[in-house]
């Protein structure tokens, strides 16, 4: 017994929905949404789309052209790249430049959307570890740890430092959130952070077993809580290291649970 409602049967009436990324193997959005199309009773299922970066653009195409898929999950390393394929943006894509799933609209345009920085703070604020007036560091400057820092700065973090090994991509990132949190942001010069209350790992380092860590833990202060947006595996290296060092860890999936309502509002599912 799982404990899960029974899925509805695949029929010619179902809508579908796509996860895009690459790899596909450790995506957890159709565990989580499956389940609850199947409590709502609606006739939908959401299915996985190994998309390399080099098809993406024909693969989200060739999606958008079938009139029973009704939205698109993006990750890893999508986000960056599929807005441009929309042909609306939300607010919060136009600022941190990434965006986390596309909805078909009543016209049949598609409007681009992200939720991982509101669903990382709900998880955040959900396990206790509310960020409101920390000191924070977030090590990755791409789609997901763009919308995270910036929901982070939305959730009142006293001070954020951002690193990425690719100089362009963390001063463009700086610049936008410093334009609208002026003061309150800055580019950190290398990985290694101290000083701070909250470590994030947006990066997607850990997902493979011989991974070197994101950023050493040996820097960080004793009460830091150690976050890191990795869903598969569940402990990634840089988590048992720093449970083992005694500090308090964040896990992934809290970032794609924080996220649920949203997309249930997000999608209009009753």
């Amino acid at each position: 017994m799982t404990g899960l409602p029974p899925a509805l049967p695949i029929t010619g009436t179902t809508r579908l929905y796509a996860v895009l990324g690459h790899p596909i193997a450790q995506v957890q959005a159709p565990t989580l949404m499956n389940p609850i199309f199947a409590s709502l009773r609606i006739d939908a299922v959401v299915v996985p789309v190994h998309a390399r970066p080099e098809n993406l653009e024909h693969v989200v195409r060739g999606l958008q052209r079938m009139d029973n898929l009704d939205g698109m999950f993006i990750t890893v390393p999508h986000k960056v790249a599929v807005p441009r394929l929309a042909d609306r943006r939300g607010p919060t894509v136009d600022i941190v430049g990434s965006a986390n799933v596309l909805r078909r609209e009543a016209d049949g345009s598609w409007l681009a959307e992200n939720f991982d920085g509101s669903g990382f703070v709900a998880g955040l604020v959900g396990a206790g570890h509310d960020p409101g007036g920390r000191r924070a560091a977030l090590v990755g400057a791409g789609g997901a740890g763009s919308a995270i820092a910036a929901a982070l700065l939305t959730a009142g973090v006293d001070r954020l430092g951002v690193y990425d090994w690719d100089p362009a991509k963390l001063g463009a990132l700086v610049a936008r959130l410093e334009a609208r949190w002026p003061g309150r942001v800055a580019a950190l010069d290398g990985p290694r952070l101290s000083g701070v209350d909250l470590a994030v790992n947006a990066t997607p380092l850990g997902m493979h077993a011989g991974d070197p860590l994101p950023f050493p833990l040996d820097s960080l202060p004793p009460d830091c809580v150690v976050a890191d947006i990795v869903m598969k595996p569940r402990e990634t290296r840089l988590l048992r290291q720093a449970s083992a060092r005694g500090h308090r860890i964040h896990h992934g999936i809290h970032m794609l649970e924080g996220q649920l309502n949203s997309y249930r509002v997000f999608f209009d599912l009753h």
